[in-house]
């Protein structure tokens, strides 16, 4: 088998590969036709296989490179790891404002950073190994799969037959096309996490999730990072006050910030990396040592042999129904590789249904799916259900409910006054349509909105539930009590006058 290298190649991610791609694997014999055969082992197929196999299902698992795919590998895992120390260090910086006082500069060794982030992704990845799944009775094999009809594969130089088959194969970061990148070079998040040492000057183009969280890493851990959008402020698909909220962290941690970027260009210089923009008027000339790229994905179809396999497909990906079918009705699809939602958390829930859909002629639909997500800056920033003006365009009459975190006592007595949460209703009743939440837990709270959604409870119930003193989720409650006070309409006044008087 082709030995696998993760750099740098330590000891901690030789732990990784002996994992998640052990050198020594040989891939088994085929059973004569499988339940179903999974192409793909990042979350929607690690989930898939595991699924399958627990209801009694023989199962294959087709993976070319890693198990656990981006998230555990390139990914949330390593992505978190940093945020987490970057975190820290902020709060070190800022312990004087708590009466705590560190002698000294605050510095961060970012060898010690990094090396702790592989040794921790090592820790969790027996989670996806090989041997693991192995034991569950799934059928592991390494190697290009490349469908050969509607009902059979190769890899590795063998046939498996199946009567379902699952493509979660997922995407890959892609540049866009900025004149002079390719010469210099760039870094992605399948190449930023293998750094030993810290970029003294770093760019990051694109300022989505991706980009917003490591922009404040890094500048966080002592890079000057400048942060290139072409759209304007950061997190262009959440609420302009919303991402508002983040565009002023990231600048309080230092990160330059040029939106509605023009005439982006790339160039060699003998001190580094040179890159040219026109941002609201004004040309820069920003020297790096470093280019990050956050922006654009790519369905990873190549090699698949989709067209044998009478699977239909495009350059945003497998083309799926709303029950996650492709157009050949015995292969289904889960994860990236058809979704415009890119988490881990999505493609579990794909998986799920997968599962449903395929083996027990179930018919789960994607859309009826409420989906939270969060990007994990600090402060964070979560949403769940519509936006105000998705509902809008819908015709949807609504009214919004809103609570600042200044106004919560566990939020000032934490320093993290920083946010607010809002919820979206339908005008008249306490039906929540969406929320979004800007807090430093965020992804933390926006649970509680999600369950009330798919419980389909409302504000009044939120009111009516118990929420811990002093909490930040105490946010919460009072948007559900300012609904509340709604309903004191002046009909209803009059009559509680009227039985006051009389009482």
């Amino acid at each position: 088998m082709h030995m696998v290298e993760v750099l740098p190649w330590d000891e901690h991610n030789r732990d990784l590969v002996a994992h998640v791609h052990p050198p020594q694997w040989t891939n088994p014999r085929p059973a004569s036709r499988y339940h179903v055969v999974v192409v793909g082992a990042g979350a929607a197929g690690l989930i898939t296989a595991a699924g399958a196999a627990g209801l009694g299902a023989r199962v294959a698992l087709v993976e070319r490179h890693l198990l656990g795919g981006d998230c555990l590998n390139v990914g949330c895992v390593p992505s978190k790891a940093l945020l987490r120390a970057a975190r820290a260090a902020a709060e070190a910086r800022r312990a004087s404002e708590l009466g705590v006082n560190v002698g000294g500069d605050v510095t961060v060794d970012f060898p010690a950073v990094m090396e702790r982030m592989r040794r921790l992704r090592a820790s969790i990845s027996p989670n996806d190994s090989a041997d693991r799944y192995r034991s569950f009775g799934v059928d592991v094999y390494f190697g290009q799969a490349s469908f050969t009809g509607p009902n059979s594969l190769q890899v590795d130089g063998q046939t498996l037959r199946f009567k379902k088959a699952v493509i979660a194969t997922g995407g890959r970061p892609v540049a866009p096309r900025i004149p002079g990148l390719e010469d210099v070079g760039y870094l992605t998040n399948e190449t930023i996490f293998s750094l030993t040492e810290l970029p003294r000057r770093l760019a990051v183009i694109g300022a989505g999730p991706i980009g917003c969280e490591l922009a404040q890493a890094f500048a966080r851990f002592g890079s000057h990072v400048t942060l290139f959008e072409t759209k304007h402020g950061v997190l262009p698909h959440e609420d302009r006050d919303a991402a508002e909220h983040i565009r002023a962290a990231l600048a309080r941690d230092g990160v330059q910030i040029l939106c509605c970027g023009k005439e982006l260009r790339a160039y060699a210089i003998s001190t580094g990396k040179l890159l040219r923009v026109e941002s609201h008027g004004a040309d820069y000339a920003i020297e790096v040592d470093a280019i990050l790229v956050g922006v654009g994905r790519a369905p990873n179809t190549e090699g698949l042999g989709l067209d044998a396999a009478g699977v239909a497909h495009d350059d945003h990906g497998v083309q799926v129904n709303d029950r996650l079918q492709t157009t050949n009705r015995s292969i289904y699809a889960a994860g990236d590789i058809c979704s415009k939602f890119k988490f881990t958390h999505a493609a579990d829930a794909m998986a799920r249904i997968v599962v449903q859909n395929a083996l027990f002629f179930g018919r789960a639909k994607v859309s009826a799916l409420t989906l939270p997500w969060c990007t994990y800056t600090d402060p964070e920033i979560a949403h769940v259900g519509l936006y105000e003006r998705e509902a809008q365009e819908q015709g949807i009459k609504t009214r919004v409910f809103e609570h600042p975190l200044r106004d919560v006592d566990r939020a000032i007595l934490d320093s993290q006054t920083d946010g607010f949460v809002r919820v979206l209703t339908k005008r008249g009743t306490d039906r929540i349509l969406g929320a979004t939440i800007v807090a430093s837990h965020a992804g933390d709270m926006i649970s509680e909105i999600t369950l009330a959604m798919v419980a389909r409870v409302g504000l009044r119930t939120m009111a009516r539930t118990i929420h811990p003193y002093p909490t930040q989720t105490e946010a919460l409650r009072k948007v559900a009590d300012a609904y509340n006070r709604t309903r004191l309409t002046p009909g209803v006044r009059k009559i509680l006058n009227t039985w006051f008087a009389w009482s």
